[in-house]
């Protein structure tokens, strides 16, 4: 086949909000269809012609990627309750195997797990490669544990259209419970472990509705929760840190718009919205408890294109606001996560992400340093509402990967893990820098520098280039600097 196969133009008139177009290419979404499938056909056979040239490249290419990976490995475990939970995978396995083990009484600090080598009272609770033999395709979207520990829901999908089924297993029993919940976008049980919440999606696949399955009744009596009309906005739900409150939150591109339920009374009660929908304005909501009292943290761009962070009364969101950082042009603020005795900031200042720790008291931000100029931080697998630990991923550009637990007690960053990286990498070979230069306007713009140490240090001088009329810049480098 020496030329690409081209598909045939057919008019096809498509009009949104009182505009209309000609879609030539309407005719190729029926993918069902026996000539959108030949013509797929035709142009994947002319792909695999015009590229057989470049597949000892590719294989290559693909082995040393490969080479440099580790397959078999463990991710580092996290507390839940009285368990660890980690995934872990298997050389020349595709999918991800989730375990837990049991947890020593009082005992926080994680079981160090070797790959390969047996943990001892492992339980399996999913192996992906079990769940995906005999499919063509293999996708796992939701995967919960109930509090108490004796019950798992996970959500597969096999055909790849992200419509996912929620099954239930007992894990006491290990027996697989007859509730099944087909063509969801996922979901989770209620603190109680009586009851699953879930998504379904319009014609659209937009997720568009919340409902409530209570285990052992049947799907057609499922209560539905919540429902968004706007076809702008995509709906999402979750349960907070201190498994109090149901969130539900309803967001288009760049705007919000959550509420809330009270676990502690019932969850089918009518949602408590928490700011109205402003065009143009996001917001995102953290429960914390401050002094006794139920207060929301919220973090929102309503006049702060960067974001501010206040704090609102859970009972009255729509009352007085605390600012605890205040808007600050070139701070942008990513996110918030509260735990029982302190809340973690995210944020990004002079280009690098940071991350601090919040006094709910006194609303200082303690921000963590970890030594590199260059570094990106942010916390990651904290389910607990209470621990001495707070989990941090950690990576900068000659750092791999690294699981730190930061001790709340001494600020001492206890190292769990760091991604090997096979073949031979040493991090002191290379070095990074951070240099600025400042655009035609002022604006001082951030200039990350990574080399390897033996072929130099890099030239000192940034020298002004222009491309379409905006201030650019190149680094000035010495001969032999790559």
């Amino acid at each position: 086949m020496t030329n690409a196969p081209a598909a045939a133009r057919r008019s096809h008139i498509r009009t949104h909000h009182g505009d209309s177009f000609d879609d030539p290419y309407e005719w190729l979404r029926e993918k069902d269809s026996p000539e959108v499938v030949a013509h797929l056909e035709a142009e994947n056979a002319y792909t695999d012609t015009a590229t057989a040239h470049l597949s000892d490249l590719r294989e290559t290419l693909f082995q040393e990627i490969k080479g440099r990976v580790q397959e078999t490995d463990l991710s580092v475990p996290s507390r839940r309750g009285d368990w660890w939970y980690y995934s872990r995978s298997e050389e020349g396995s595709q999918y991800g195997i989730h375990c837990r083990a049991a947890a020593a009484p009082g005992d926080w600090t994680p079981p160090t797990l070797e790959p390969g080598v047996p943990v001892p009272g492992e339980e399996i609770l999913l192996d992906g490669n079990l769940e995906a033999a005999g499919h063509e395709f293999f996708s796992l979207g939701s995967f919960d544990v109930s509090d108490d520990a004796t019950m798992l829901l996970w959500a597969p999908d096999y055909d790849g259209d992200e419509l996912y089924t929620i099954r239930v297993r007992d894990l006491t029993t290990g027996e697989t419970l007859a509730d099944e919940i087909p063509r969801t976008g996922g979901g989770f049980f209620t603190p109680d472990g009586a009851a699953i919440v879930y998504t379904t999606r319009d014609d659209a696949w937009r997720p568009d509705t919340l409902w409530l399955h209570r285990l052992g009744t049947a799907v057609d009596d499922d209560v539905k929760l919540f429902h968004e009309p706007d076809e702008r906005f995509w709906l999402g739900a979750g349960i907070t840190r201190s498994r109090r409150y149901l969130v539900i939150a309803a967001g288009s591109s760049i705007t919000s718009e959550e509420y809330l339920v009270d676990l502690h009374g019932d969850i089918t009660a009518e949602p408590q919205l928490i700011w109205p929908r402003v065009e143009g304005v996001e917001y995102e909501i953290e429960h914390a408890v401050v002094d006794g009292e139920d207060r929301l943290l919220i973090l929102h761009n309503q006049d702060a294109l960067d974001f501010e962070l206040v704090s609102v009364a859970a009972s009255d969101p729509q009352g007085p606001r605390r600012v605890i950082m205040a808007h600050e042009p070139g701070r942008r603020i990513l996110g918030v996560d509260c735990f029982r005795d302190f809340g973690v900031v995210g944020y990004r200042s002079e280009g690098l992400e940071r991350i601090g720790l919040l006094d709910y008291t006194t609303d200082a931000v303690e921000e963590l340093g970890f030594g590199e100029p260059l570094f990106s931080a942010g916390p990651a697998g904290n389910p607990e509402w209470h621990s001495p630990f707070l989990r941090l991923s950690y990576t900068s550009f000659v750092t791999p990967a690294t699981v730190y637990d930061l001790d709340l007690e001494t600020r001492e960053l206890v190292l769990r893990k760091q991604q090997p990286v096979l073949g031979g990498y040493d991090p002191s070979e290379y070095g990074q820098e951070r240099r600025w230069a400042e655009a035609t306007d002022g604006t001082l713009v951030p200039i990350s520098l990574v080399w390897k140490r033996s072929f130099g240090d890099p030239g000192a001088g940034l020298r002004p280039v222009h491309l379409y009329g905006y201030g650019s810049y190149e680094h000035s480098i010495e001969p032999g600097f790559s």
